[in-house]
């Protein structure tokens, strides 16, 4: 069991790989010891502005080196960072800010306007610390703008005195991480060192991670893919985390060969949209050897040969962490996230919270196995900590079934089931069989009011460039792989789906835009 810190282990890796390359964003590379420096120097700087041990600062930007650098900096501080989704606007915001009680918030220029904007309506936040090129200090109003300190580009061989980490221990919190509020409002769940360390050990351990693999991350770094399952798995192997942008189908394996990438982690629709782009001579030109993440979609074996690759699924999310993966060594299973691994317990209870029987499907609830390795609770929110660790189980709020050798099978959110004439129905399911059709570039299901009561079924599609789609002709290849209630009675076609920076279908913003005049509806063709 490891017990250290983040700082700690930070500290360690810039003795043992002082010049090895630790982030790589874009042309830009980092070592061990110059991020290590680096964080020393913020630390000092931040603790100049008052803040210190157990103190929450909001930290809002977009994937660049401080984001990270700052996090550890804020660690050896021994305070707590709040990383604040860059999408965030308007209310949500406002709540996700106002949840510190800080009264700085540290921020990229770039971001700046949306923080200024909701200002007004926060109430403890008085300064603001700018990342980037904004001009000289100023006062606007009831807040302070001060600058950013830049990198100081010092000497390996110069003097240098290292911070030592005011966190005492590895229980102690470093970040509060937003979940994606698809549910309701986004909830802050704090999390400690030893989540931290300890999830990208199990990476390691369960995915058969290298030092000498270069991890690369599209992903923001507000989120856990980002921070904690690449950043902290390069901490805690030695190895190199290079961080993207943004996920562009076009671009992505134009960044893979550049960065150097061995391994790369996917969610949501990009496997579709990389297998789905036109096929090239130089598909499988590049050191990838490895690709984790959900869903792994049915045409997994034939996207592994055209790219040379292997696709890994796994389980998880912010609040439990990690506790299924799929086995290495054992041949994958078509649709199953894989089995749980011992640091956890999992199973599948009904809505009174009594288990299901094998093949049934039940809300998946989860509880650790070691210390530290889950969520604390969401911070300021008690109630919503309680309700969702009720009798003893992390409940999830996601629907899976389990076989009788205890692979588990995705079937979608609880919140996103769709009732229809007396059946429940998964969203997830109907939106696996639309992208099977060769012309679906994406697609999301969600329900809508019924005249009969409960929902009726509609689906959102965004056809693959330069395909014409027919909606009657799309429900045909539904009619034979799915069964007769799932069939969709209402058809949106769109450019692009509404999309979080984490890849995930904003279904409400589809919900609440229902059915148009524009819309097919298969009892009216």
């Amino acid at each position: 069991m490891n017990d250290a810190t983040i700082p700690q282990l930070l500290a360690r890796q810039a003795r043992s790989n002082p010049d090895r390359c630790f982030l790589r964003f874009g042309s830009v590379d980092l070592t061990f010891q110059e991020v290590d420096r680096w964080s020393d120097e913020l630390a000092a700087r931040f603790q100049s502005l008052g803040i210190g041990v157990g103190d929450l600062v909001p930290l809002m930007m977009p994937n660049i080196p401080e984001f990270v650098v700052s996090w550890f900096a804020l660690c050896k501080l021994g305070a707590v960072t709040t990383m604040i989704n860059t999408a965030m606007r308007g209310p949500a915001l406002s709540h996700a800010l106002d949840l510190s009680k800080s009264e700085i918030v540290i921020v990229d220029a770039s971001l700046l306007e949306p923080v200024r904007s909701v200002l007004p309506d926060l109430t403890t936040i008085t300064r603001l610390l700018v990342s980037g090129d904004v001009g000289p200090p100023s006062s606007d109003g009831s807040f302070e703008m001060l600058t950013f300190p830049e990198r100081t580009m010092m000497e390996v061989t110069s003097p240098h005195q290292p911070r030592t980490s005011a966190a005492a221990a590895a229980s102690d919190s470093a970040m509060v991480m937003f979940t994606s509020g698809t549910t309701g409002r986004s909830k802050g769940c704090l999390l400690s060192h030893r989540y931290a360390i300890r999830q990208a050990e199990l990476m390691v351990e369960h995915l058969g991670l290298r030092e000498d693999d270069v991890l690369y991350c599209p992903f923001p770094l507000f989120h856990l893919d980002g921070s904690v399952l690449t950043v902290m798995t390069a901490l805690v192997l030695g190895a190199t985390a290079a961080i993207g942008d943004r996920f562009s189908a076009s671009g992505f394996w134009h960044e893979i060969r550049t960065s150097g990438a061995t391994v790369f982690d996917f969610m949501g629709a990009t496997l579709t949209m990389l297998h789905k782009a036109p096929a090239t001579a130089a598909d499988a030109a590049n050191a990838v050897r490895l690709a984790w993440g959900v869903p792994v979609p049915e045409f997994a074996e034939e996207f592994e040969q055209r790219f040379g690759l292997r696709l890994v699924e796994l389980y998880g999310s912010t609040d439990a962490g990690l506790p299924i993966y799929q086995p290495l060594d054992e041949p994958r299973r078509q649709g199953s996230c894989g089995r749980v691994i011992a640091s956890y317990d999992v199973q599948l209870f009904d809505e009174h919270d009594r288990p299901v029987g094998p093949g049934e499907v039940g809300e998946m609830v989860v509880r650790p196995n070691e210390p530290s390795i889950m969520s604390k609770g969401y911070y300021g929110m008690p109630e919503a900590t309680v309700i969702a660790n009720r009798n003893l189980w992390f409940h999830t709020g996601d629907l899976a079934r389990c076989d009788d050798d205890g692979w588990f099978y995705y079937v979608g959110r609880r919140a996103e089931s769709i009732r229809r004439r007396g059946e429940n129905i998964s969203s997830f399911e109907i939106e696996e069989v639309l992208k099977l059709h060769p012309d679906v570039l994406d697609a999301a299901a969600f329900g809508v009011p019924s005249q009969l009561t409960e929902d009726d079924v509609m689906v959102t599609i965004v056809a693959k460039p330069s395909r014409s789609l027919d909606p009657s002709s799309l429900i045909e290849f539904c009619r034979t792989r799915m069964a007769r209630h799932m069939l969709p009675r209402y058809v949106d076609f769109v450019d692009a789906l509404p999309r979080t920076p984490t890849e995930k279908v904003e279904k409400q913003t589809l919900v609440s835009r229902g059915v148009s005049p524009t819309t097919w509806d298969r009892e009216r063709a």
